[in-house]
């Protein structure tokens, strides 16, 4: 298993990524914070590379990748954002990359992740173990596997987003309250809130998942890692790890006070919400930390607020259901 991640990791990987990510914004929110008795903002990561913050950690992790190694090139696991991030890295560091994704991929995902220049390999997500055919593909061409989430570089890359939310309150003379982000295994949410943390050890830091996939949540409660029902589904195709992971949820016990959880419906409100009053495009999984707040699963009265909003890679017909919603 991978050491604990540091806040010098996250600043370590901040100065690898300065100049390559992009600095996205945090953007306050007058109107919903309005109706719900707080100052509301949102980090922009739909404006990230590839649309989504997982850009930070691929680049973050296959820049610190030998030459040798970078001749034989990596492999990914992942149902698209995090095949986007490692593609477009691969690419920019010219590494060959090969992409493990489910057959049920949303259709936009897949195309930009071979439109990136990676060989796209299908799996059924119900049948077959992506674990399974990334660490043989590994094995077989001597590639490096890049780990959507359970890796000390990728989650000190992705903490990087979280380095910025506190860098941009400080600036503004605020300090978080609350900070809540979007939560698969947990890479995202915990290296944000280490960073958050390390500024303002005060904020209470939350996961947030899709309802009947909140395992990150449940296994806080439980004190333990605990899987979700094979059988649960929800559109928030980037948020469907079966379990927190190894190296984050240690993590998460320490920096995370919670956390929470948004049904589909409450999730395409929340897309509808962005679109119609940020004038951002947010994809179910990118949206489910904003729907929780709407939903007042927290007191946010006379808080201040910070919400990731982790991606906007959404399919035009899922988009055209949001605003239908």
């Amino acid at each position: 298993m991978d050491r604990q991640p540091t806040f010098a990791d996250i600043e370590a990987a901040a100065r690898r990524l300065k100049g390559v990510a992009v600095r996205t914004p945090l953007l306050e929110a007058h109107g919903i914070g309005q109706r719900l008795g707080c100052r509301l903002f949102v980090k922009a990561e739909v404006l990230q590379r590839i649309g989504a913050f997982k850009f930070r950690g691929a680049y973050n992790t296959i820049v610190q990748l030998d030459e040798a190694q970078r001749r034989k090139g990596v492999v990914a696991y992942s149902s698209g954002n995090h095949a986007q991030g490692v593609a477009a890295a691969a690419a920019m560091l010219k590494v060959p990359a090969t992409i493990v994704m489910p057959t049920d991929s949303p259709a936009i995902k897949m195309a930009n992740t071979k439109a990136l220049g990676a060989e796209v390999i299908a799996y059924d997500r119900y049948s077959q173990s992506r674990e399974e055919i990334g660490q043989r593909l590994a094995s077989e061409r001597g590639l490096a596997l890049v780990k959507p989430y359970d890796d000390t570089n990728v989650i000190a890359g992705q903490g990087t987003a979280g380095l910025e939310v506190a860098e941009d309150m400080a600036a503004l003379g605020l300090k978080p309250d609350i900070f809540a982000a979007p939560c698969s295994g947990g890479g995202l949410s915990t290296g944000c809130a280490l960073a958050i943390k390390e500024k303002f050890p005060a904020a209470r830091c939350y996961s947030a998942e899709p309802a009947r996939l909140d395992d990150m949540a449940r296994s806080l409660s439980a004190g333990k890692r605990v899987a979700n029902d094979p059988a649960a589904r929800s559109i928030c195709d980037a948020l469907l790890a079966p379990t927190p992971g190894e190296v984050t949820f240690p993590l998460a016990q320490r920096v995370l006070a919670g956390g929470l959880a948004a049904t589909d419906e409450e999730v395409l409100r929340a897309i509808k919400t962005a679109f119609l009053e940020i004038k951002l495009v947010v994809e179910p999984g990118g949206a489910v930390a904003l729907a929780a707040i709407l939903e007042g699963r927290l007191d946010v009265k006379d808080k201040t607020v910070a919400v990731m909003l982790s991606g906007g890679n959404v399919d035009p017909a899922t988009f055209t259901q949001a605003l239908a919603s």
